[in-house]
């Protein structure tokens, strides 16, 4: 007797896998019992915004800090490799996730983890990565362009991961991501449309090179900027 044929599996749609997503979030915050201060304070209500966290001198010690404050954040696999240790009782293998979050506009975070089962590799990445989440500094700082839009990086920066080396340049509107294809990714997370780079190092390896990137971007929260760099910033006035 033949038995009953399979079903195929439906693959979802974008708008189902988002939808899949909100949910999961959502059951996540709900049952979510803050351990920091900070966390407490967003779970009361008393902290609105990241930027009013980070203003108090806060730290994101929670991910689900982020899923609070940054509800439409998303979520993106770098790199997921299977790696190997060798012990007494022979090989030990586990894997090792890469995950970068950002809200495509002025927050970034990568994160790294290992464990012996695909998916909470994948999960801890995440975690970490949204309680390294960084706020970026946008600007226009072409000389060739005056459009004072956020679509560029203010000045330039430099970043470094391993041997990778990466220099971000001002480009003017309309130059668009003259950069890697492996860290358009990184550049489009943060709402960056135009840019120059230069890059040095082994930049095969795509771990390093992204990190490389997401360590620029964030030197421009860490430059002290004079009275001319601040008209190129994205700040409201």
């Amino acid at each position: 007797m033949q038995g009953r044929p399979r079903r195929a599996k439906r693959e979802l749609s974008s708008e189902e896998i988002a939808e899949r997503r909100e949910e999961t979030r959502e059951r996540a915050v709900d049952s979510w019992v803050p351990s920091t201060r900070a966390g407490k304070m967003v779970k009361a209500g008393e902290i609105t915004s990241i930027d009013d966290l980070f203003a108090k001198g806060l730290q994101v010690m929670e991910p689900e800090i982020v899923d609070v404050l940054l509800p439409g954040c998303q979520d993106k696999l770098i790199e997921f490799r299977k790696t190997a240790r060798i012990t007494r009782q022979g090989r030990s293998f586990s894997f090792r996730a890469a995950v970068l979050v950002g809200d495509k506009d002025s927050y970034i975070g990568l994160g790294t983890a290992k464990d012996k089962e695909r998916y909470p590799a994948i999960n801890k990445a995440t975690r970490k990565a949204k309680m390294a989440i960084r706020k970026i500094r946008k600007g226009c700082g072409s000389w060739e362009c005056r459009c004072r839009e956020s679509h560029s990086v203010p000045f330039k920066v430099e970043g470094t991961s391993s041997s990778v080396r990466v220099m971000l340049m001002p480009a003017p509107k309309g130059t668009g991501l003259v950069v890697g294809e492996n860290i358009k990714d990184v550049l489009r997370y943060v709402g960056i449309r135009d840019v120059w780079s230069k890059c040095r190092g082994n930049t095969a390896s795509t771990l390093d090179f992204v990190a490389a990137t997401v360590n620029a971007l964030a030197a421009t929260s860490n430059v002290k900027f004079s009275a001319d760099m601040a008209r190129k910033l994205e700040e409201k006035r």
